[in-house]
């Protein structure tokens, strides 16, 4: 669910781009093919990044543990 805020943002945000003038960017160039290329592959780069860091916290991944080989008596199954 969206805060109100942010609705009331979103809302506006059709207004304001409707008040401003075709056009109106002064000093806005086109990006170079380079730029663009750059940026793509960086950006493609950081989401592999996060998607790996996700995937390696979130592996259920063999854990040892000193207690893994004990058995309880409260345990069902357990011998005792």
């Amino acid at each position: 669910m969206v805060p109100s805020g942010n609705l009331l943002l979103l809302l506006l945000l059709p207004a304001a781009a409707a008040q401003s003038a075709p056009g109106s960017c002064s000093g806005c160039g086109s990006l170079s093919p380079l730029l663009l290329a750059s940026l793509v592959a960086v950006d493609a780069l950081v989401s592999l990044l996060i998607v790996l860091v996700v995937f390696v916290r979130t592996c259920p991944g063999v854990e040892t543990t000193q207690e893994e080989g004990k058995i309880y008596i409260n345990m069902p199954g357990g011998r005792g």
